[in-house]
């Protein structure tokens, strides 16, 4: 624990410095780098840019995560195994592979740079995650309740919208905060397939920290710890009021 909290121990304290350079521990405390991180249209498009590809994401992985899962759990066909592992080697293969691959694609269908390239390619890395969860949680689920409601005239998608997902929404939510969290915070496919307008904000400060030591980055990892942090807090707060009721 010691090891994995030592990086933030040390960034956040960083991110008041007003030094021109990164500094630990601060001789001067300041908001100085939040200001120019703020206050520059640069770095608010890249923000908005992440913002907007991790709400896609998630809109995009989750559903077809969740359909992946029930689909397999209620399956009865031998390849069901296969089909899982592949639905899932997107996280099982170096991301720099992934990254490749999809670039190659793009370059031949013209998605280099766009939202909605980026979007796709974070949703290849998402969905493992949300089939992975749901599916977790549906090992625990007993069927027969869906069934009984499918006996009693509810069409197939009814009785999993009833009765099925009520049960599993706590996987579900997890699955969707787990899936903006990937696109927020990767930066390695971001590397090959965003850029210009549509650049995201982890691709601007893996490009900050190489061509300039600014301390700016260590205010903007301040913040996305925060959002990172908060959004698993919540999770956990929901999935105890579930419990509880």
């Amino acid at each position: 624990m010691i090891f994995l909290l030592a990086p933030t121990v040390i960034v956040i304290p960083m991110s008041f410095s007003d030094s021109q350079y990164l500094e630990f521990p601060p001789r001067v405390w300041s908001l100085r780098w939040y200001e120019h991180y703020f206050g520059s249209p640069a770095w608010m498009q890249a923000t908005a840019t992440s913002l907007k590809a991790g709400v896609l994401t998630m809109l995009v992985a989750t559903p077809i995560g969740v359909m992946a899962a029930y689909g397999l759990f209620v399956s009865k066909m031998r390849a069901a195994s296969l089909i899982f592992l592949i639905l899932v080697m997107p996280i099982m293969v170096p991301v720099i592979l992934v990254a490749i691959g999809v670039f190659y694609i793009y370059v031949q269908i013209n998605l280099v740079n766009s939202l909605l390239g980026l979007v796709l390619a974070h949703s290849i890395l998402a969905i493992p995650l949300v089939v992975v969860v749901v599916s977790s949680a549906l090992k625990s689920y007993d069927m027969n309740q869906e069934m009984a409601a499918r006996s009693l005239g509810a069409s197939r998608f009814k009785a999993f919208m009833v009765i099925t997902l009520p049960q599993i929404r706590f996987s579900v939510i997890t699955s969707a905060l787990l899936s903006f969290l990937t696109s927020f915070d990767e930066v390695i496919v971001a590397m090959f397939v965003s850029g210009g307008e549509n650049s995201t904000l982890t691709r601007n400060m893996f490009n900050a920290l190489r061509d300039q030591i600014d301390p700016t980055i260590a205010s903007i990892s301040t913040i996305m710890i925060i959002v990172s942090t908060s959004l698993l807090v919540l999770a956990q707060a929901f999935g105890r009021s579930d419990d509880e009721t």
